[in-house]
């Protein structure tokens, strides 16, 4: 079975956008070695998750083939097959993108059964929120940036119960950003 991953950018305070909304403050320029460890991660990754309004901004970001981006992972993103998590789409206006609703649960299922490599999931208040209080995530990447919002879009919404992770690794990069690299701890 495809292992689910999620790559979510958070403050060091666990939130993903300030208060206004805006993921402004989280736009430390990576580093060679972010992008290092970004490769590897997605190695064995051949399809991209998104939530409508991430993919509402994502994808067209990504299309236009920003500079300051290298060629290789824009390159990787545009062709990496996306599925759109939305009950408002019913067909994606975008190229190499299929849109997937109704209930979260049974459609992520149904793309981990399929076969192929595995998927990566990247931010979205609504659709991270979903993914960790379903238990649907099996690798959880927090790229911690050294900002503090102090209120904003928390990465853990709402949780009828304790979530307990482990932790694989930490890797600190030369931007100043750490990778945290939990998993599920096991019941």
């Amino acid at each position: 079975m495809r292992k689910f991953k999620l790559q979510v950018q958070t403050s060091i305070d666990g939130y993903m956008a300030a208060p206004d909304g805006q993921p402004g403050g989280m736009d430390v320029p990576f580093s060679q070695d972010v992008y290092a460890y970004m490769d590897a991660l997605t190695e064995s990754v051949d399809c991209i998750v998104l939530g409508r309004k991430t993919a509402e901004g994502f994808i067209p970001a990504w299309e236009s083939r920003p500079d300051d981006e290298p060629e290789a992972l824009t390159d990787w993103i545009n062709d990496t097959p996306k599925v759109v998590i939305s009950n408002t789409l019913t067909t994606s206006p975008w190229d190499n993108a299929v849109v997937a609703g109704g209930d979260i649960v049974e459609t992520v299922n149904e793309l981990k059964a399929r076969p192929g490599g595995d998927l990566i999931a990247y931010g979205g208040g609504t659709l991270v929120s979903s993914l960790i209080a379903d238990n649907l995530v099996d690798d959880l990447y927090l790229f911690v940036n050294p900002t503090a919002f102090g209120g904003g879009m928390p990465v853990f919404g709402p949780l009828d119960a304790n979530r307990r992770f482990r932790l694989v690794g930490a890797q600190p990069f030369d931007c100043g950003i750490i990778a945290l690299h939990y998993q599920p701890h096991p019941s």
